[in-house]
């Protein structure tokens, strides 16, 4: 059994013995929405949600550790063992006034429960005890047809909650499902409208899309429902825009850009994928062709930089994810003169903090435009190569040791330090004394 399939069955453990407590206090208990999903589709859970009759102070009163995460909405959260559990009271809602919260709720049945819930395929409940399946609203059935159906009207339940219209996409995208017409119908119509909703939300949302192995379908279905031209107007402006057809056969940048995003490694962190995501943002405003008719983006990866400090503060990143996002994409160009570089700087280069990820999207930049990978292939040789020492040791001497031959501080000073520090990457020194008289030599009237 996998790590992830022991903490699913540890995690179901415990959340039984919640229901199971409900239970014998006289409360309705059942295993609610996703979970049920997962386990009908034999994914191990990541978590378990309980909807019960129990109103919140009756919850509370039964378990020692309770936060009223929403108990004016009947949800509170049980903590087992340091594990939270989400235990929600069965209810009916109505006339939402802010596109995600109900103006009025009423705790209700099993079955008006499940119709207050956004799609058929989250609206099933389950008897942790026996595997009793309770479907209201058709789920079972589209679980096995792959379809992603919002519950009643489509165009309500995502009015009523208008981030659902990512959600959907996102439950197409990692489920591999197909989203249902009406339901997609309504997801356009509702898609202009996103920026209503808080831009934390959005972006909790995007990073899921973004972080699903099966990110490109994410990102197709977002293209398509014109989420991304409302969310990301700036990656819409790469539609059209050519590049020099003898280094992109593949056509313009959203193209490039689309397929650098499906050649990633399914586990890529979220700096890289939004990096490789934006990594060519800055191109629409650098394009000019030079003198001899050739389409050219100087600096575009600097530019690009700085528009992608503004999306992701706009969707309010953080700070530390905004400035290795920018480091990517401002280094992104700085491959193509590797083979070309001395010894001591191509170390210098293969050192950098975030050297792995640059060369991720190295690898995924070449891979989506003229398909050499000679400069990827060049390092991770020379990576090897260089593999039995440090990359960057210790120097072999410092300004103490010029101090004790009577140098004086100054701008020679440093420049000795750095050329026998060079020459020591290069494998041309590897002691102290080689060090001083390698210096002695290059620099006799210091």
């Amino acid at each position: 059994m996998s790590i992830p399939e022991q903490r699913s069955q540890h995690l179901r453990q415990l959340a039984t013995g919640i229901v199971s407590r409900l239970r014998h206090a006289g409360h309705i208990a059942l295993f609610a929405g996703g979970c049920v999903r997962d386990q009908l589709l034999r994914t191990p859970p990541h978590d378990y949600d309980i909807a019960t009759d129990a109103h919140p102070d009756q919850v509370r009163l039964l378990f020692e550790k309770t936060l009223p995460i929403g108990a004016q909405f009947g949800v509170m959260l049980v903590v087992e063992q340091g594990n939270p559990f989400q235990v929600a009271t069965f209810r009916a809602e109505r006339d939402y006034v802010d596109h995600r919260h109900p103006k009025e709720i009423s705790f209700g049945t099993p079955e008006q429960d499940a119709f207050r819930r956004d799609f058929t395929v989250n609206g099933l409940f389950e008897d942790p005890f026996d595997g009793t399946i309770f479907d209201y609203v058709g789920g079972r059935a589209d679980l096995e047809k792959g379809i992603i159906r919002c519950i009643g009207n489509a165009t309500d339940r995502l009015e009523e909650d208008r981030l659902r219209v990512m959600r959907a996409i996102r439950l197409a995208a990692t489920l591999d499902f197909q989203i249902h017409p009406n339901t997609w119908e309504a997801l356009t119509g509702c898609s202009s409208n996103l920026n209503e909703i808080s831009a934390e939300r959005i972006r909790e949302e995007f990073n899921r899309i973004l972080l699903s192995p099966r990110r490109i379908q994410g990102f197709d279905l977002l293209d398509e429902s014109d989420v991304l031209r409302t969310l990301l107007p700036e990656v819409e402006a790469l539609k059209g825009c050519k590049q020099p057809p003898e280094f992109h056969p593949e056509g313009d940048v959203f193209t490039h850009t689309r397929l650098t995003l499906a050649s990633l490694r399914a586990w890529a962190p979220l700096h890289l994928v939004l990096a490789t995501l934006f990594h060519d943002i800055g191109k629409p405003g650098t394009a000019h062709e030079d003198q001899a008719g050739r389409i050219r983006f100087n600096t575009h990866e600097k530019l690009g930089a700085e528009i992608t400090l503004q999306i992701m503060k706009r969707l309010r990143y953080a700070n530390t994810e905004i400035e290795i996002t920018q480091t990517l994409i401002r280094n992104h160009m700085a491959f193509k003169d590797v083979q070309n570089m001395r010894p001591s700087t191509l170390k210098r280069f293969l050192a950098r903090q975030n050297f792995e990820d640059e060369l991720e999207l190295h690898r995924v930049d070449c891979l989506s435009s003229h398909g050499s990978l000679s400069n990827y292939e060049f390092l991770i040789a020379k990576r090897a190569e260089f593999s039995h020492a440090p990359l960057v040791p210790t120097a072999l001497i410092s300004g103490k040791d010029l101090l004790t031959l009577d140098w004086k501080p100054g701008p020679q000073f440093k420049m000795a330090l750095e050329v026998a520090y060079n020459a020591q990457l290069e494998g041309l020194l590897s002691s102290k004394e080689e060090a001083i008289a390698f210096v002695l030599e290059k620099f006799p009237n210091p």
